[in-house]
């Protein structure tokens, strides 16, 4: 009550928004991004400093590419943005270029994408920076402007991903959080290592209210030595190839419980490139002397960089599922795109389990409309579809498929392929915001469905409140939700038999 007195409402926000540990004092590391806003300097931490690299190793340049987020996909675009500040979206609006353009790194800078001594079969994931958030314990404070100093590895991934803007989140709100690795390629002396980042941003600085950009995730590829030495190639990006795949929510008070906004778009690039190989800093000869950079008529040394011959190594779209199933893992059954799956179905006789939502079901999502409490794809995909017998169950009878509600609309209105067209269209009519999960035959035909609102209300009660006897509880399984998921499934079966028979 003294802070707030003192402070005022939106003082003592601001004033929260950097007391991370809430004790009503702010420490020198805690003022410290305040400091770095007033002065323009940011010192160099105690860690960075024992960390750094040799200043003399090989140097590897950096090039960010951006287009800003198509205003006209979000949402709240079709109503003409009305009720919404201009001042909400200003951090929006006005992120138009990189904060970076182009960077120059040490290659040793890179060594934290190294594998460590126990991962290092090709497509075996671990993690360079771990997740610490689960179902059970919550998500982070959506009151914060400033990230919090990165560590270790951390500070690799925050540099790269402030080329893009100045307040890269390495840890994000929501799981799953982190950065997961693994091995594409080996030869004698490289690594080919792919990778996947889930990170955000922080648009808005005080007086506004916090303005959170969530990418559904950043991917990506480097080729290093064993050594950390030599960096032969290195891109980032976020992908691209979906409809949606940034999610965006900002405050419109100053307190955690104010309203929230969220909505989703379209971001057509954002990735970070080496304009090729890392050099060397320093050039010697023969005899370790060191000599000009350029040669007499004044040219750069060009470098002639051996050809790298891969022993092993296994396709991208697999070391991609590897890390797609270590991030999530529900993946563990395949999810095709939407079409696909119809014909896999007809092909081996099978039902299709689709889930359609608002928002994506597989990124980075924090709680956009499709992940909203308690109707939430996130709930759904951290409990019932990671559970053992829904796992099993789903990849013996059944063909997984997830798409989101505008695609299946673009697909629905092209009349090139009726056959398609109608399977949206069967689909789009059980559709009940924020996420529906269906269960069809080959042809389309939709036999059973359930909202995720709906189910997840139903097992949250107890088993003799439930009026439907639609679906029964299980006494195998003591989570209801699983119980309940594989009731839902097993009554898809029961219902197509007479149609899978002829």
């Amino acid at each position: 009550e003294l802070a707030l007195k003192s402070l005022g409402s939106e003082g003592l926000f601001l004033f929260s928004s950097l007391d991370t540990n809430n004790d009503l004092y702010l420490s020198p590391e805690e003022f410290r991004p305040i400091a770095e806003k007033l002065t323009g300097v940011a010192p160099i931490s105690e860690f960075e400093e024992e960390e750094t690299p040799d200043p003399s190793g090989e140097t590897l340049s950096i090039v960010a590419k951006f287009q800003p987020l198509v205003m006209e996909t979000m949402t709240k675009s079709k109503d003409g943005f009305l009720g919404i500040s201009h001042v909400a979206l200003s951090g929006l609006r006005n992120w138009t270029a990189p904060a970076a353009p182009m960077s120059v790194m040490l290659a040793r800078q890179f060594k934290a994408f190294l594998p460590p001594k126990n991962k290092l079969d090709l497509g075996d994931p671990w993690w360079i920076i771990p997740g610490e958030l689960n179902i059970f314990t919550g998500y982070l404070s959506n009151n914060r402007f400033y990230p919090p100093p990165p560590k270790g590895k951390e500070m690799i991934i925050h540099r790269l991903l402030s080329m893009f803007h100045p307040r890269p989140f390495i840890k994000t709100r929501f799981a799953p959080q982190g950065a997961v690795a693994c091995i594409q390629a080996i030869s004698a002396f490289y690594y080919t290592i792919a990778f996947r980042i889930h990170a955000e941003f922080q648009l808005n600085e005080p007086p506004d209210f916090p303005f959170w950009f969530s990418p559904g995730q950043f991917t990506g590829h480097i080729i290093l030595s064993k050594d950390s030495s030599h960096v032969r190639e290195f891109k980032l990006f976020v992908p691209n190839d979906r409809s949606l795949n940034v999610d965006m929510e900002w405050l419109y008070g100053a307190s955690e419980s104010s309203n929230m906004e969220v909505d989703i778009g379209y971001l057509p690039q954002m990735e970070l490139e080496s304009t090729g190989p890392s050099i060397p800093s320093v050039i010697h000869d023969e005899n370790g002397n060191v000599i000009d950079s350029r040669d007499p008529a004044g040219e750069p040394i060009q470098f002639v960089f051996e050809e790298i011959t891969w022993q092993q190594e296994i396709p991208w779209e697999e070391a991609a599922q590897k890390l797609e199933v270590a991030m999530y893992p529900f993946k563990k059954v395949s999810y095709l795109p939407f079409t696909q799956a119809f014909e896999r179905a007809k092909a081996e006789k099978k039902l299709v389990h689709s889930i359609l939502l608002w928002g994506a079901l597989d990124d980075h999502k924090p709680r956009s409309a499709s992940l909203l409490m308690p109707g939430s794809g996130r709930t759904l995909r951290e409990t019932v579809l990671e559970s053992s017998p829904i796992l099993a169950l789903l990849n013996e009878s059944f063909i997984s498929s997830w798409s989101l509600v505008k695609e299946l609309e673009e697909l629905q209105n092209n009349r090139e392929n009726e056959f398609y067209s109608k399977l949206a269209d069967l689909h789009l009519e059980k559709y009940n915001f924020p996420v529906e999960m269906i269960i069809c035959l080959p042809n389309g035909t939709v036999i059973h469905h359930i909202n995720a609102n709906y189910f997840l209300d139903i097992t949250s009660m107890k088993p003799e409140d439930v009026e439907s006897s639609i679906f029964s509880f299980s006494t195998n399984f003591e989570d209801p939700s699983t119980a309940t998921y594989l009731q839902f499934l097993k009554e898809g079966l029961q219902r197509a038999k007479p149609y899978l028979q002829t």
